[in-house]
């Protein structure tokens, strides 16, 4: 499907969900800044807040089942020391995370997203792309979902471009760490009819927005969280923002 038919999908998908709002607003991890991110206390609470999407992360197990989480070592934020890709998924449920927590599985995720939000995922690790993919086709199919209820995103342009091949319909962002990287970013959406750039916001200004958005790209920067850096995206005309604080978005 070409990108701008993906693009008029999106928006009408968006049309149904931001009523008043302004700009697209994306909770990152779920809405971290007030639960444990990438749990599934973390995504309701970006409900409660009435976000219009959910951004989460995922790695492939050991036994191949996806799961939510951000780190490759659960150091962080748990009681294991384990890297994630190298344990099985019943290994995976008996780590405690902050709090008593648990990581859950993508499909336990996507099982309480509501209708009207979409939700980002994020391929972090490497081989998530197919089965991702798998995954979102048995949804769509058993709950007559849009492919617009989903967004793939990924600093790994290989899996994207994975993801693209095995499907022409759910959008794609490409995620942008660098400056001296949206040139190529550009081209890829291009190639793959990506429907967004997700730039790390530090580095933008109107100008690379401008530039972005001139090549029938959405820009939706990342993580944005202070008063003063959502006005100064908002100045900018970006699309969406991703941010930690959902709340602080339309005020």
């Amino acid at each position: 499907m070409h990108r701008n038919i993906l693009l008029l999908i999106f928006t009408a998908f968006l049309g149904s969900c931001l009523s008043n709002k302004d700009i697209i607003v994306v909770g990152h991890r779920g809405a971290m800044g007030h639960a444990l991110e990438n749990t599934v206390e973390s995504v309701k609470k970006a409900i409660e807040l009435n976000v219009d999407g959910i951004e989460i992360d995922v790695f492939k197990s050991k036994t191949g089942d996806l799961v939510v989480y951000h780190d490759p070592f659960l150091t962080r934020l748990s009681n294991s020391n384990a890297f994630i890709e190298e344990i099985s998924l019943d290994s995976i449920k008996k780590v405690k995370l902050v709090g008593g927590l648990s990581i859950p599985t993508l499909n336990e995720v996507i099982d309480i997203i509501p209708e009207n939000i979409f939700l980002n995922i994020e391929l972090k690790g490497k081989n998530t792309a197919l089965e991702t993919n798998k995954i979102i086709i048995e949804h769509i199919s058993k709950f007559s979902l849009t492919p617009s209820k989903f967004i793939i995103s990924s600093f790994r342009w290989d899996e994207l471009i994975k993801f693209r091949n095995a499907n022409q319909d759910v959008p794609i962002a490409i995620l942008v760490d660098s400056l001296y990287k949206i040139d190529d970013a550009i081209k890829l959406a291009r190639k793959i009819n990506a429907l967004a750039l997700n730039p790390n916001n530090k580095f933008l200004t109107k100008q690379i927005v401008r530039k972005i958005q001139s090549n029938n790209i959405q820009v939706h920067p990342y993580t944005i969280n202070d008063p003063m850096n959502i006005k100064r995206m908002k100045s900018m005309g970006v699309d969406a923002i991703i941010t930690d604080y959902p709340e602080r978005i339309n005020k």
